[in-house]
């Protein structure tokens, strides 16, 4: 009768069998389906060129996950770390550049930061009881301060020898994905063959229990997240290394990025499981789908909806893998059988995947290309109204000469806008219009598009230290000049004003701050009280505007570096806007022109965005298809007030 009971067809066995393979390695079957997928769908997708670019565009994520991976296993969080990469990395470029530092040691002293701002959330935690959440998430606000303080806001260039990391071995080999695989083994060596990786186990599936059997679980907590700091560290290096310089900004919201890499492969925010290969197999997920989508054109809006649901995808797979008693991601205490059947498990993963994709490359044969280039557009940002209008000049630019062109949206992070830049070009487009986060970030992925011999546009901003065919774009220190003169000589060259900035760490805001001090030197009569950033946000601008009445009730003018600031501005202005205090903005957009119209916003200095795109659109044709071009084309700015806004069409 037993002998019955455990008898099985061989059919159920088999299904049984594949059904608990792919309920073990959830991370890894959507990795593969999703490189199935995308190279079903994209003929751009499987080149060499294209998956390495996946790899770099994983690189500084995975390094951060790998870090946090230390975090969530021992069942605390870290949102701290996409901060103390970029003040690591802030560390290291004013060192070694400003003070004259030598590289080695200078690379010592971001290490260095990095670990000192995980103990101090390692302290905060394990002796101050601060809850992991808020303990770091202070710590995200300080880094990221004290990283604007110390570079006052503007990138720092990189030191030569410390970018090769960004380059490549070989003129094909990424150094980013070598580091990153080195991190990777390191992480996984610390968690499955060292002490404090057993320690961080035994925390997260049951703290007081591990208190009670005589681990120290305050000092194994300071040495974790001081771990999770020498990581942050490195993947800031790595970063700055790709964009050549340090970016204050950078890494703004990575940490969401690599925890949601740790969960995808497999962690448990509860602590307890994960390991290093499940975290990279996230990144990788996270990449993949990153550098598709834009390969296929896909939105930039929708891409934001996309991720999401596929990161909620994949958690829930990881759910049903656990209701179903699939085996615990955990990297501690498996035996060499256990870790004989991973290795081929994943090795029978890539020779299915190998076998699929190049099946479904054959679809790609016979596409035929099209007699009109297609044309990339990476805009620094499409939540403001400005590069809205420079996005719908160039679609109808595009549209109108029937050209195939991608816009995608870099979210004012120089590093994705980077990745964008690197797919349009291993995509061979035939021609790239950027419109650069950072003039000095843009550099590295704008001299590849030159080494592979795609014109590059670059619009409203310039590119420094690489070549452009041409730039198109009006003179935001001329514009920041008009706005000075403008709001002087309303007030009759006497009065108090406050300036709001842009973002700091943009060039646009540096340049327009520029030119707002230049014009109001040629005014001496003209007080400046206060100065503030704003992020060329509406919302911010609205509460610096309101904070910034109370200590200074009596101003007489504002002048902001956008129109949403301005915008802001007048809200918190209410009836004094347009009557007793006159606002003047910048860039012309469609509601800072309805103010204007309606009296509230005095002036606003307008750039006509929908030409800028347009005008880049023309000018990448005839780059592409070998015509001379322009080096520069200028699109003239002009202050619109009350009295010319109704012949103005923007």
């Amino acid at each position: 009768m037993a002998t019955d009971t455990l008898k099985s067809t061989p059919g159920a066995s088999g299904a049984s069998g594949i059904r608990r393979l792919l309920l073990d390695n959830g991370a890894l079957t959507a990795l593969i389906v999703l490189v199935i997928a995308m190279s079903a769908l994209s003929g751009d997708f499987l080149t060499t060129d294209n998956l390495l670019n996946v790899g770099v565009q994983a690189a500084v994520t995975a390094i951060l996950a790998f870090g946090v991976t230390f975090v969530i296993v021992s069942a605390g969080i870290d949102l701290s770390v996409g901060s103390v990469a970029a003040l690591s990395a802030t560390v290291l470029a004013w060192s070694a550049t400003q003070h004259g530092v030598p590289v080695f040691l200078a690379v010592v002293l971001a290490i260095a930061t990095g670990i000192a701002a995980g103990l101090v959330n390692g302290f905060l935690i394990a002796y101050g009881k601060l809850p992991p959440f808020i303990a770091t998430l202070a710590m995200l606000s300080v880094a990221r301060g004290l990283s604007l303080v110390i570079s006052q806001g503007s990138p720092i260039a990189f030191p030569d020898s410390v970018s090769h990391l960004g380059d490549t071995l070989g003129g094909w080999l990424p150094v980013p994905v070598l580091v990153m695989i080195a991190m990777g083994l390191i992480a996984a060596f610390i968690l499955g063959r060292t002490y404090i990786g057993r320690s961080m186990y035994a925390i997260g599936g049951n703290e007081e229990a591990a208190r009670l059997s005589g681990l120290r679980v305050s000092k194994q907590k300071l040495a974790i997240y001081a771990l999770s700091g020498v990581f942050a560290a490195a993947a800031g290096i790595v970063l700055a290394s790709r964009l050549s310089s340090a970016q204050p900004q950078a890494a703004d919201g990575y940490e969401l990025d690599a925890i949601a890499a740790v969960v995808i492969g497999g962690a448990s925010l509860a602590g307890g499981t994960g390991k290093a290969s499940g975290t990279l197999i996230g990144a990788l997920i996270l990449a993949v789908l990153r550098n598709g989508l834009n390969l296929l054109s896909v939105s930039a809006f929708w891409q934001q909806v996309v991720i999401g649901v596929v990161i909620a995808l994949a958690v829930l797979l990881d759910t049903v893998r656990r209701k179903a008693g699939a085996t615990p991601a955990s990297g501690a205490g498996g035996g060499g059988g256990s870790k004989g059947k991973q290795a081929t498990t994943y090795a029978l993963a890539a020779v299915v995947t190998i076998a699929i994709v190049g099946a479904t490359s054959f679809l790609h044969n016979d596409s035929s290309t099209s007699a009109k280039p297609k044309l990339g557009l990476s805009l620094s940002t499409l939540n403001n109204p400005f590069f809205v209008q420079i996005r719908s000049g160039a679609q109808a630019e595009a549209k109108k000469l029937g050209l195939d062109l991608t816009v995608t949206d870099a979210q004012n992070d120089a590093s994705q806008q980077a990745n964008q830049l690197q797919n349009f070009t291993s995509s061979n487009y035939g021609a790239i219009i950027v419109n650069p986060v950072d003039s000095d970030a843009a550099s590295n992925s704008v001299k590849a598009a030159d080494k592979a011999k795609i014109p590059v546009i670059a619009v409203d901003r310039g590119v420094n230290k690489a070549a452009v065919d041409t730039l198109v774009a009006s003179d935001n220190v001329v514009g920041g000049e008009l706005a000075a003169k403008t709001v002087a000589e309303k007030l009759g060259g006497s009065g108090k004003i406050v300036i709001l900035q842009g973002q700091a760490g943009t060039s646009a805001a540096r340049e327009r701050a520029e030119g707002f001090a230049k014009g109001l030197k040629a005014y001496p009569g003209i007080q400046v009280v206060a100065q503030q950033p704003a992020d060329f946000d509406r919302t911010k601008g609205l509460d610096v505007m309101s904070n910034l009445l109370q200590a200074h009730p009596d101003v007489q003018g504002v002048i902001a570096a956008n129109d949403e600031m301005a915008l802001g501005a007048i809200k918190a202005l209410g009836s004094k806007a347009g009557k007793s205090v006159s606002v003047v903005g910048f860039d012309g957009t469609p509601d800072g022109l309805t103010a204007v119209k309606q009296g509230t916003l005095y002036a606003s200095v307008a750039q006509q965005p929908s030409q800028l795109g347009k005008i880049a659109v023309d000018n990448a044709l005839r780059a592409a298809q070998g015509k001379k071009v322009e080096t520069t084309v200028k699109v003239p700015v002009k202050v619109v007030t009350k009295e010319n806004v109704a012949g103005f069409t923007g």
